[in-house]
């Protein structure tokens, strides 16, 4: 199957132009990296990035692979954009300028938007690592979107905390524009479906480690739930210091915050009771996931989340894509992206992820996990 994808490829590959990168020695294919490397998001940018590395070097290790009759490695070139969409679109104009890489990962939505006003002109794949549906919805013929949209954990997180934890609900989110438009979604279902918002001061997670002042406002008006989420980090600091001023209710997560990273920082599981967010890779039993979550434990002396996750299977993707279609060009790269996720190797892909919308999505279903009598719960989402 794939000896014959390759041949059909070949064709649209020489008609929309092919060839490896020039910004790239022989035998290397530069691929881009803009995300947050310093400031509060660091350790999630840091995430995102080892599960880059962890296939680059799989890929590596494995000889590289096969690029018009020559063995291509990867060489991922990183830069840090500390979370801003400026300082994104500036790393991408360097990258695609000295690099000429094909495509850039980047984990924030505030610049993969910054990216889209002009990837498509400078000619190279944006690997959008958020789960902002307007991303895939603005026709950027260019762009992937890699985690499933955040509007579903918006529908399915309201319907519990309403069902389980009560009505009233105090809004601590962020301030980067992926947590504004999070917090504007959720205030909405929450208010449509019969609760309410008695509180709404968002923070900024990524310069703060203090959120004493913040939280005591919310925690004023008594809400039954707390509305949190930034990255994991400063997430478990807002929910630590929200439990030492004696909040006892539950917590809605923003899915970029990930449960069981948050109770590390907050001070155990205990600390998130009643919490709903994603659920976490560590509670997924698929072999693939716990074959990746072995390897990278190994690797990294931790536990792998989501970022490491998507990112190492979508990288994989990417690489399987450019070996089936013989190019580096990223048209062909983004056409042939759902055809190499359903071919690569089980043991690479440890969501599964086995489709790709038409407008650029990576297919996968829907999750919630809640944290009862101190444990980590999947539940189902209907």
């Amino acid at each position: 199957m794939k000896t014959a994808m390759k041949l059909g490829n070949a064709v649209a590959a020489a008609i929309l132009g092919t060839g490896l990168c020039t910004g790239a020695v022989a035998g290397e294919v530069n691929i881009g990296f803009t995300g947050p490397l310093s400031g509060g998001a660091a350790l999630y940018g840091e995430n995102t990035l080892s599960g880059l590395r962890m296939a680059a070097e799989e890929i590596n290790g494995a000889g590289g692979f096969d690029l018009n009759g020559e063995k291509t490695t990867i060489n991922l070139v990183s830069l840090d954009d500390r979370y801003s969409p400026a300082q994104a679109a500036t790393n991408a104009k360097r990258l695609k300028q000295e690099s000429n890489v094909p495509a850039i990962f980047i984990p924030h939505s505030g610049g993969v938007f910054a990216l889209q006003d002009f990837n498509e002109k400078d000619d190279f794949l944006i690997m959008a690592y958020t789960s902002v549906p307007t991303v895939t919805e603005k026709g950027n013929s260019l762009t992937l979107r890699i985690p499933p949209t955040f509007d579903g954990y918006v529908r399915a997180f309201t319907d519990y905390g309403l069902e389980h934890l009560g009505t009233s609900l105090g809004m601590a989110g962020a301030t980067h524009e992926y947590a504004k438009i999070w917090s504007a979604m959720i205030e909405k279902e929450w208010t449509a479906k019969g609760g309410t918002v008695v509180a709404n001061n968002p923070m900024d997670y990524n310069k703060s480690a203090d959120f004493f002042t913040g939280v005591s406002r919310i925690i004023a008006e008594n809400p039954d739930v707390m509305f949190v989420g930034g990255a994991s980090e400063p997430t478990g600091l807002v929910v630590q210091q929200a439990r030492q001023m004696g909040f006892q209710g539950g917590f809605i997560v923003m899915d970029q915050a990930k449960i069981d990273e948050v109770a590390g920082v907050a001070g155990g599981l205990s600390m998130v009771e009643g919490a709903v967010g994603v659920v976490p890779l560590s509670v997924y039993e698929t072999d693939a996931a716990q074959d990746f979550i072995k390897r990278y434990k190994a690797e990294h002396g931790k536990t792998p989340g989501s970022e490491a996750a998507y990112n190492y299977l979508a990288l994989h993707g990417l690489v399987e894509a450019m070996d089936a279609t013989e190019s580096t060009d990223p048209k062909v790269i983004r056409a042939a992206m759902a055809d190499a996720l359903k071919n690569m190797a089980s043991n690479k892909n440890p969501y599964g992820v086995t489709d790709v919308t038409d407008t650029g999505g990576f297919v996968t279903d829907t999750t919630l996990a809640v944290v009862k009598d101190g444990k980590i719960v999947r539940e189902e989402v209907e």
